[in-house]
This record gives structure tokens, C-alpha cells and sequence, in this order.
């Protein structure tokens, strides 16, 4: 039976290793994808709030 924590200590390295190779976005990307993002969600909630008060207004109506 092989060694768990040897193969944890693996599973880490190559982790490490993968990290490395990834491509972070710069500063400018980041702001930019979290703003779309924020946009996005106060949008979907505007939404929600919206499908959420006229469907209440059928119901009622029933």
C-alpha cells in the first residue's frame, strides 16, 4: 500500500507546479471582468425583483 502522505506532498508539488504555469490577468483585466460582473449581478437582481413582483401580483389575482 503506498504512503498517504507521500502521495498528499505529490498532490501538492504538482499543484505548486501547475499554479506556475498558469496566465493570471493583469490589474486592468481584473478590474474590468469584476465590474462586469458587479453589473451583471445587480442586473439579475433588478431582474428577479421584477419577475418576483409580478408574479406575486397573478397570485394575489387568483
Amino acid at each position: 500500500m503506498s504512503n498517504p502522505i507521500r502521495k498528499v506532498s505529490k498532490y501538492t508539488i504538482d499543484v505548486v507546479e501547475e499554479l506556475k504555469r498558469c496566465s493570471w490577468p493583469g490589474k486592468s483585466e481584473l478590474v474590468q471582468s469584476s465590474i462586469l460582473v458587479l453589473i451583471t449581478c445587480i442586473l439579475l437582481a433588478i431582474f428577479v425583483q421584477f419577475a418576483d413582483g409580478i408574479l406575486q401580483k397573478l397570485i394575489e389575482a387568483i
